[in-house]
């Protein structure tokens, strides 16, 4: 049986990789599913993470979704749509991620062995301790077991929270990686906008050209119930103000009554 695990490039997935390991368990391939819009802290992340697994003697593979190399953000500009999340669909994550590391493993020559003898691969998925429900099956079966996988969730077994999960990288003297998300995508918080708009200010240029293009007949924007534009626009608004305010004279004296 060979031994897959998913990276998405966040806490809980890393610390799980992290943990597995320590333990003394083997693991044969981590697989990173890029859209190809990922922060530019997620990507650092990455390069530093794919050398500590070398070392490990761990392959990580970076799988992209299609052979043309089309990125999530070109796609939506040439459709002249958003990410399926902004409207209120989860299939960036199924086309995005899933499907292409179900693909690179339908190739792997050890999988397709694997599966030529009867076995199955087991695949290591990142849910934590509080995610329990993101593991358990809607439709009455014990797991999400078939013919070819073996699905186990070591946080969720270990009883690691995310706290936990920093902690372990923490003690370890690990980098704890950043959120790890596209930089338009549509579960944004206003925080995380304007610290894109802060700190990458030509990612959200990107982000707010997506906006522009869409044609969208269901959705303010990017933020779905919002536009980023409308966001971004109000803080620059609020920064003009109080720039404005600095310029203004000072109405305070120094004095006593008079």
């Amino acid at each position: 049986m060979i031994t897959i695990a998913s990276w998405g490039g966040g806490v809980n997935s890393t610390a799980m990789i992290v943990e597995w390991l320590d333990r003394g368990n083997k693991i044969d391939y981590v697989l990173f599913a890029d859209t190809g819009g990922e922060k530019p802290t997620t990507y650092a992340y990455m390069e530093t993470f794919a050398d500590w697994l070398s070392k490990r003697g761990v392959e990580f593979v970076r799988v992209k979704a299609n052979v043309q190399d089309e990125t999530l953000e070109a796609e939506c500009l040439r459709t002249k749509r958003l990410p399926s999340l902004a409207y209120g669909f989860k299939k960036c994550s199924l086309k995005w991620k899933r499907q292409p590391q179900d693909k690179w493993v339908n190739n792997c020559e050890a999988a397709r062995e694997t599966w030529k003898q009867g076995g199955r691969v087991l695949k290591l998925i990142g849910y934590d301790a509080g995610e329990t429900r993101r593991a358990t099956p809607k439709n009455g079966k014990a797991s999400f077991d078939d013919e070819k996988y073996t699905y186990r969730y070591p946080l969720i077994e270990w009883g690691m929270d995310r706290d936990a999960c920093v902690e372990a990288l923490r003690s370890r003297s690990m980098e704890v990686p950043p959120k790890s998300s596209c930089f338009f995508c549509p579960a944004s918080t206003v925080g995380e906008i304007l610290d894109l708009q802060e700190e990458h200010p030509d990612l959200m240029d990107r982000a707010l050209a997506m906006e522009a293009n869409a044609e969208n007949t269901s959705v303010l924007g990017l933020g779905r119930r919002f536009a980023w534009r409308t966001v971004v626009a109000q803080d620059r608004a609020q920064l003009r103000l109080w720039q404005a305010a600095d310029d203004a004279p000072c109405d305070c004296y120094d004095g006593g009554e008079e």
